[in-house]
């Protein structure tokens, strides 16, 4: 399997275990397990750093598709290269990067890491107009 390939099933197994860590701080508020076992009608008061997990969570959703569609479409027409390589793995280490930061509120170092996420998808998506 290629370099790429294995950037986008990490960046998968990544967005399949970042909710473990806003389920953590869910859970260790009062009635918290309650709340999650429950129908969930009014909303649970939680400590900021959680929010932000879960808003860092939903930011990965948002970026993990046009992701792998350009990691999929350069595998499937013969583009993927070094190029292609480099740029997924931007990508996966600026989304851990980006999670990292976002759980722990340092906002402008935040960006950054969002934007060498967003730079190795440009590069992958630079590789199928060659």
């Amino acid at each position: 399997m290629t370099t790429d390939l294995w950037m986008l099933v990490w960046s998968a197994l990544l967005c399949l275990l970042l909710p473990t860590v806003y389920l953590v701080g869910r859970s260790g508020r009062p009635g918290g397990l309650a709340w999650g076992f429950g129908n969930r009608a009014d909303p649970l008061d939680v400590a900021p750093w959680v929010r932000r997990a879960e808003r860092a969570h939903m930011n990965l959703i948002e970026n993990l598709a046009p992701f792998a569609i350009l990691v999929l479409v350069a595998h499937v027409a013969g583009k993927a290269n070094a190029t292609t390589a480099t740029g997924a793995t931007l990508f996966f280490w600026g989304r851990v990067a980006h999670a990292a930061l976002y759980v722990a509120g340092i906002p402008y170092l935040r960006t950054a890491a969002f934007f060498v996420g967003t730079a190795g998808e440009l590069m992958i998506l630079a590789q199928l107009w060659r």
